[in-house]
């Protein structure tokens, strides 16, 4: 098990004295109005700034102006300050061309910052799958960053952390598998994000390494084809057990899924007067069998007479 992987679990198991999130609640403090120039985004920024939501934002503060402040905090490094929130107002003010806007700065720490910027945009009506990974993955690092546990068999540096650290509303267990997503190539996240892989089949496929999935891609690109939960799970074996490849890939992939498979209902009453009466389900399934490709002789037959 990866460091990381250990570090998710210890996350998870929850005691009686640590049940209330430690996410820092900004405090109150004056409002002034900074240079565009002296503010950066996060770069880290999990979540996006989809366009539609960008035309009413701006229609908005040209009419009315920014109403609620940017927060933000001196970066560690250059003479710039770092946003916190409001990286949609910020793109729209930078499209309106504003020289100045109205910030917060709080005192607070890069981690505290990252944890703060995760949970004031967890209440977003739509959030990508993507967005959920990267959000979950960067309050982990922000959380083990602070000296929180990461193990349960040494001396602890810190308290033991609960699963209402990371979110209020997913279990811990559908954390563990948003994390899991991060570890997806972008190609593949995408198509999660897409709707074209289900949340269940991404998780799986995050387990194969970087070549794997690229492999991957390049089979679904060319084939137009996505794979099944079950196919999923059998590439992971493969990958678990170093022996996935190209060709194995290609194997699993073209295996008909469940839902390709045609089943063809025949009543009982049509083919009973052919066979003996206490004939087994098999038996009928044989028999059938051989009669359809009797037949199918039989049409083959008449077509080469025809073509004489």
């Amino acid at each position: 098990m990866s460091k990381e992987d250990n570090f998710i679990n210890t996350l998870f198991e929850k005691t009686e004295e640590n049940k209330e999130t430690e996410a820092v609640k900004p405090q109150t403090t004056e409002i002034v109005q900074m240079p565009m120039k002296s503010i950066v985004p996060n770069f880290k920024n999990p979540y996006k700034c989809r366009e539609e939501d960008m035309k009413p934002l701006e229609d908005s503060i040209r009419e009315n102006g920014i109403i609620q402040p940017l927060m933000v905090r001196k970066d560690d490094k250059a003479d710039v300050y770092e946003i916190i929130s409001g990286h949609r107002r910020f793109l729209a003010a930078t499209r309106l061309e504003m020289t100045e806007v109205p910030v917060v700065v709080l005192s607070i720490s890069k981690e505290e910052a990252d944890i703060i910027l995760v949970d004031s945009n967890l209440h977003r009506e739509h959030i990508l799958p993507s967005e959920k990974a990267f959000a979950y993955k960067m309050k982990m690092d922000a959380l083990k960053k602070q000296g929180k546990r990461t193990d349960l068999t040494s001396d602890p540096v810190g308290p033991k952390l609960s699963a209402d650290e990371i979110s209020e509303t997913d279990s811990a267990s559908q954390v563990k598998r948003y994390i899991r997503l991060a570890k997806l190539i972008p190609k593949l996240l995408s198509m999660v994000d897409e709707n074209k892989i289900s949340f269940s089949v991404g998780v799986e496929l995050s387990y194969l390494n970087k070549t794997e999935q690229t492999d991957l891609f390049k089979f679904i690109e060319k084939e137009l084809c996505t794979p099944s939960l079950a196919q999923a799970q059998k590439l992971k074996k493969l990958s678990q057990e170093g022996t996935l490849n190209s060709e194995e890939i290609s194997s699993i992939m073209k295996q008909p899924k469940p839902n390709q498979i045609v089943t063809v209902k025949i009543p009982e009453d049509k083919i009973s007067k052919y066979m003996k009466s206490n004939a087994t389900v098999k038996e009928k399934e044989d028999f059938l069998a051989k009669a359809v490709e009797y037949y199918g002789k039989h049409l083959l037959r008449q077509k080469d007479r025809g073509a004489r």
